[in-house]
């Protein structure tokens, strides 16, 4: 086992200047990445999301995004293009880089790499548990006072996007309601006209009116029976009269019903005044006083009568007056005349009546139609009017930033000492690397190396013991030789590999922004110690 390890060394103190070429090649790398790689600074302002300073059950805000998905949003509009190359331009990131390097970066450059460098990390907030939302914003920058500077910047466009955004919603919101109300207004008065205008065309055959015109239809029925009893007994009447004067000649002793009021009370004078003389005399003042009005009576029914037979011409066809028989036929002709005019008048009055009670229930249903719409428009006019009233409420709530609001803990300051590259490290992993890589080539170059280098290589090799065996011997010339090579190898890989990268920094492109590159096509698990993402 022993003479084995001895091998193995021998070996490798025989090859140790790869590995010390190697050694010194990664030394050297991470020296100069580390001298020349310009130092990040990163600042870091600290916000915490408040909630709402009024509570929710005295007066309520509009907005109801929770807070890690406004943040979101937030995020995804203040690095939108157009914001990041507008604020680039203003605070002048990239003067000196792009001074440096000899070139000016494209657009779209500056926004990858700004998105890159800006970071917005979000911390609580988690629904179901009381914790505070915090939010951290950091950015990574050459200089100490731009990094801060762009930081405090970005704070500065949170919070003015937080304010606008949640102002825009409630504004959005009430002018949505306000906007909604007057709609509905101008529906309301449109549907109530189209309700008056239903009411006047129809106002006879409305429902609120159907019992009256029932009522009305009842007492027309009464009228008409009425009036038919009326033509039947005036028939009766006629007939009789015209029987019995065919048969008699004489129209018999006239009715009080076809006697005038003067008439009537001249018969019951006279009549009266028959009882009073069987008991009275003719002098007497009450027996002269009735004389007296019965002589009046005589007098006005006689003028009555000559008046009537001139007025109404009742006269014959020789021009002679009628007959008593003549004027009460033509009495009862006349009254009957008038029932039928007057039942003619009923019969319309019932069968318009009719029409309208036929035509309530169509027009109630009509009706109750647009009543219901009318209702419901009102009550969707209500509501949008407490929704506005809230809205009202809510906008002015986050005019007065009394919502939900994002407040800055601690603004970003310039920080005293860079955050990267980690110079040790890069130093450390320079030399790491190159004894890794030199004893991986060691060990390639001598699994591969088939020679015979110990005795033990020809026994197994050709089967046969040697007797003694001599190593290989080489003049001082090969060896000086060998030495002059190894020598300026070192050299060239200490001098030349960190002379190489100094003059591609200085003059083809800055070293960071060629680590930038190269880092962004490599997996996140092969980072480099101390170098880091631009972040």
């Amino acid at each position: 086992m022993i003479p084995d390890i001895r091998f193995y060394l021998s070996l490798f103190f025989r090859r140790i200047h790869y590995f010390l070429l190697l050694v010194v090649l990664g030394g050297a790398i991470g020296i100069a990445f580390a001298l020349i790689l310009p130092p990040r600074y990163v600042a870091q302002a600290r916000l915490v999301v408040e909630s709402e300073q009024i509570p929710d059950d005295l007066a309520a805000s509009t907005v109801r995004t929770e807070a890690t998905e406004q943040l979101q949003i937030i995020q995804q509009r203040i690095l939108t293009r157009n914001n990041l190359l507008e604020m680039a331009n203003r605070l002048g990131i990239y003067r000196t880089p792009a001074a440096r390097a000899g070139r000016t970066l494209r657009p779209d450059e500056m926004v990858s790499d700004l998105r890159n460098r800006i970071r917005i990390n979000t911390t609580g907030g988690r629904r179901g548990q009381a914790d505070a939302t915090l939010v951290n914003v950091s950015f990574t920058a050459e200089r100490a006072d731009l990094a801060a500077s762009v930081a405090n910047e970005v704070v500065t466009l949170i919070l003015r996007e937080n304010v606008a955004m949640r102002t825009g919603v409630s504004g959005q919101t009430l002018e949505f309601f306000e906007q909604e109300v007057q709609r509905l207004d101008e529906e309301l008065a449109r549907r109530g006209a189209q309700i008056a205008a239903f009411q006047e065309s129809n106002r006879e055959a409305l429902p609120d009116s159907l019992d009256f015109r029932r009522s009305q239809m009842a007492s027309a029925q009464e009228r008409l029976l009425q009036i038919q009893r009326d033509e039947a007994a005036l028939k009766d009447r006629r007939e009789n009269l015209t029987a019995l004067y065919e048969a008699t000649g004489r129209i018999g002793s006239i009715s009080d019903d076809a006697l005038s009021a003067e008439a009537r009370e001249l018969r019951r004078l006279r009549e009266q005044y028959a009882t009073s003389a069987a008991v009275l005399s003719p002098q007497n003042p009450r027996m002269k006083v009735m004389q007296a009005q019965i002589d009046t009576l005589e007098r006005i029914v006689t003028e009555q009568a000559a008046e009537a037979s001139a007025v109404s011409g009742l006269r014959g066809a020789d021009g002679m007056p009628l007959s008593p028989y003549d004027i009460q036929l033509a009495d009862l002709d006349s009254q009957l005349d008038f029932l039928a005019e007057r039942r003619a008048q009923i019969e319309a009055e019932m069968e318009k009546l009719q029409a309208t009670i036929d035509a309530t229930p169509k027009n109630a249903i009509s009706l109750q139609t647009l009543q219901r719409d009318y209702a419901n428009i009102r009550t969707q006019y209500d509501q949008a009017v407490a929704n506005k009233a809230r809205a009202e409420t809510g906008d002015m709530i986050e005019a007065l930033s009394k919502g939900q609001r994002i407040t800055v803990i601690e603004q970003a300051t310039a920080p005293e000492e860079p955050n990267s590259p980690n110079r040790p490290k890069l130093v450390a992993a320079g030399f790491g690397g190159g004894m890794l890589a030199g004893l991986a080539l060691i060990a390639l170059l001598e699994l591969t190396n088939r020679s015979v280098r110990r005795p033990v290589d020809i026994v197994s090799g050709l089967d046969i013991a040697p007797l003694a065996t001599l190593s290989f011997i080489r003049t001082r010339r090969e060896i000086l030789r060998r030495r002059a090579l190894i020598a300026a190898a070192f050299g060239v890989v200490a001098i030349g590999i960190p002379a190489g990268l100094w003059a591609v920094n200085a003059y083809v492109m800055p070293l960071d922004i060629v680590v930038e590159k190269v880092m962004r096509q490599l997996p996140a698990g092969l980072a480099i110690p101390g170098i880091g993402r631009s972040a």
